[in-house]
């Protein structure tokens, strides 16, 4: 087996880090940081995004597993006081993957893509934006305040839930779209609350106003100058977990909130 450890950083998860790597290769293991068959994440939910990030154009044959050393470990599997539980795991059974489609975001006007596990956000904090939504070419509603937030089925426990978006029970893949700040009035009107859609759904987001937003997608920005429109859809790139426990998603929202 090839294996790839992404740590958080900190002198915790480094010493960590070098234990399960010699552990590893005790068992015949290689280290094979550019091309490994599995990637043990160190750290929070944070460092997993980084590691799915750095691990984007193999994803068709990687899987990710973390271990809880950080902040937030939504996406974490074990904490830091199950290591020898993980190392069990890791080399007596087989595990079982889990598969998430990311969410693929395309500028028709710059031919550029790029990709989100958690949310994509159009956002602005210095000026009040207006957007027209489209879904699969129809018009939906024109959004007024600071911006929109799509999230998929695991970033509705991110972002998505500080904007009071549903959390969406595991194993539903779907798309959810959420307001920044609305503006609503007289003059303003929009859905307001947020919208959850099939998977096959494709947004798309237009206005002369998207310049003066950022692009916020998982841990990464950018800016959208001279962009009047973005389309957002389910990938076909999938993140795979390897689950080597039972995983249950009501108790982890439970640890955790």
């Amino acid at each position: 087996m090839k294996f790839a450890i992404v740590e958080r950083g900190d002198a915790y998860s480094k010493e960590l880090a070098d234990y399960i790597k010699e552990r590893c290769q005790q068992e015949g293991w290689q280290y094979h940081k550019s091309n490994p068959d599995l990637i043990i994440s160190i750290g929070g939910d944070g460092t997993m995004l980084r590691s799915i990030h750095e691990y984007l154009d193999q994803l068709d044959s990687v899987c990710f597993v973390g271990i809880h050393t950080g902040t937030l470990g939504f996406l974490t599997d074990y904490t830091k006081q199950e290591i020898h539980l993980f190392l069990h795991g890791l080399f007596n059974k087989k595990p079982q993957l889990e598969e998430f489609p990311l969410l693929e975001i395309t500028l028709p006007e710059k031919k550029e893509t790029f990709y989100a596990f958690n949310e994509i956000r159009i956002e602005s904090i210095a000026k009040t934006v207006h957007l027209n939504i489209y879904i699969d070419g129809e018009f939906f509603e024109k959004t007024t305040g600071s911006g929109i937030c799509i999230s998929t089925q695991n970033g509705s426990t991110a972002i998505n839930r500080a904007l009071s978006g549903a959390v969406v029970d595991s194993g539903l893949q779907v798309m959810q779209l959420s307001e920044i700040m609305p503006i609503v009035h007289n003059h303003h009107h929009s859905l307001k609350n947020p919208y959850i859609m099939r998977k096959d759904r494709e947004i798309m987001v237009q206005g002369d106003t998207i310049r003066y937003t950022m692009g916020c997608y998982d841990h990464l920005s950018r800016t959208f100058q001279d962009v009047n429109q973005i389309l957002i859809r389910t990938s076909q790139k999938k993140v795979r977990f390897a689950r080597y426990r039972t995983y249950s998603y009501l108790r982890r929202l439970k640890e955790l909130y």
